[in-house]
């Protein structure tokens, strides 16, 4: 019976052996991969909690890149993005393992359908793996955007509380016009609102990504008929 006893619990405490070994996967990794002969640069930053990867992806046509229904599983990484190629909105998967000195994560990834794969392997990079995590953008931020020709000032103030961001942006024709839903990822923030314009109300989504300081934001209506670009620095 004793000897039952301890292979029953020799057995429990494999089970959970995958789970206390997770890899992880936080900070910025950097790699390439070949795409039609030319070398394409990637950087992935990544945040790993209780097994969850949230984060981003520079170097894709559209970036940064969100991952999407991330995860980390044993020694494998797991997630997807949305990315724009030639007008066209892909969805890229990803899957990767991390190495057993946990400094590289090989990866496969390809459209979802199957049409276009390739790999890479990427290494962990000691710039910037710690910036992100603290990364707050909570305060006055001030900026200004060309509108026909005229300087349009904005004043945006933003609340960050576990990665929701709240607030209001003063300077468009609604003013102020209240956030919606608002987040905070890695280093990147968004939001959309609403404003009117010659009687009519338009929907506009703002992205932006975050540094010591500044937020480089891109927003426009959410039909791509109007966009563009402005920086805003945090008011001290």
């Amino acid at each position: 019976m004793k000897g039952l006893l301890r292979l029953a619990g020799l057995v429990a405490f494999l089970a959970l052996l995958p789970a206390a070994n997770a890899a992880d996967a936080s900070g910025t990794w950097k790699g390439a991969f070949d795409f039609q002969g030319s070398n394409i640069p990637l950087a992935f930053h990544f945040t790993i909690v209780n097994g969850a990867a949230t984060g981003t992806i520079e170097g894709l046509p559209s970036a940064p890149a969100e991952l999407h229904d991330g995860k980390v599983d044993g020694s494998t990484i797991t997630f997807w993005v949305n990315t724009d190629f030639q007008g066209q909105t892909y969805k890229i998967v990803f899957k990767g393992t991390v190495s057993a000195a946990g400094d590289q994560i090989a990866f496969t990834f390809g459209t979802d359908d199957g049409s276009w794969s390739a790999q890479m392997t990427v290494a962990r990079s000691a710039d910037t793996a710690p910036a992100t995590a603290g990364l707050d953008v909570t305060g006055t931020w001030k900026g200004s955007f060309d509108f026909q020709g005229t300087s349009m000032p904005l004043t945006l103030h933003l609340t960050c509380a576990a990665g929701v961001v709240t607030g209001t942006v003063e300077g468009l024709p609604t003013t102020p016009a209240e956030i919606h839903e608002g987040k905070l990822d890695g280093d990147t923030v968004s939001f959309w609102l609403n404003t009117d314009y010659q009687g009519q109300t338009y929907k506009l989504v703002y992205k932006g990504k975050v540094t010591a300081g500044q937020i480089a934001f891109s927003f426009g209506t959410d039909d791509g008929t109007w966009a563009t670009q402005m920086t805003a620095t945090k008011a001290m």
